[in-house]
């Protein structure tokens, strides 16, 4: 069973940094587009960035400049780099993948188990 396994969240003062990391692990072939997506209480769930294996990425209009995601293809990994955080910034960071596992035929979404950010004003 394919586990993606966030950390790095906690909580931090506006303005500052975090990084969160990712790792994907368990029956994996390969791994498509990953990503980052985050929840704030009584909102849904937003995209926030993606990265191809190629390492071209698609952002948020509301972290660009502040965020980067990037990858680790041989170890499975992916990154989240939140500079320049706000307030509104706080929220469960998911992280997420396309995964072709050992016995299937097609790529499917896979979800980790969340990371709180809280960005304190």
């Amino acid at each position: 069973q394919v586990q993606l396994v966030e950390s790095g969240g906690g909580l931090v003062q506006a303005g500052g940094s975090l990084k969160l990391s990712c790792a994907a692990s368990r029956s994996i072939l390969s791994i498509n587009a990953m990503g980052w997506y985050r929840q704030a209480p009584g909102k849904q769930r937003e995209l926030v960035a993606t990265i191809t294996p190629g390492g071209r990425t698609n952002y948020a209009d509301f972290v660009k400049g502040r965020f980067t995601i990037s990858r680790d293809n041989g170890k499975n990994w992916v990154y989240l780099q939140m500079n320049s955080l706000k307030p509104e910034d706080t929220a469960v960071y998911y992280c997420n993948a396309d995964i072709l596992t050992t016995g299937a035929i097609r790529y499917a979404p896979y979800w980790g188990q969340g990371t709180q950010v809280t960005v304190s004003s």
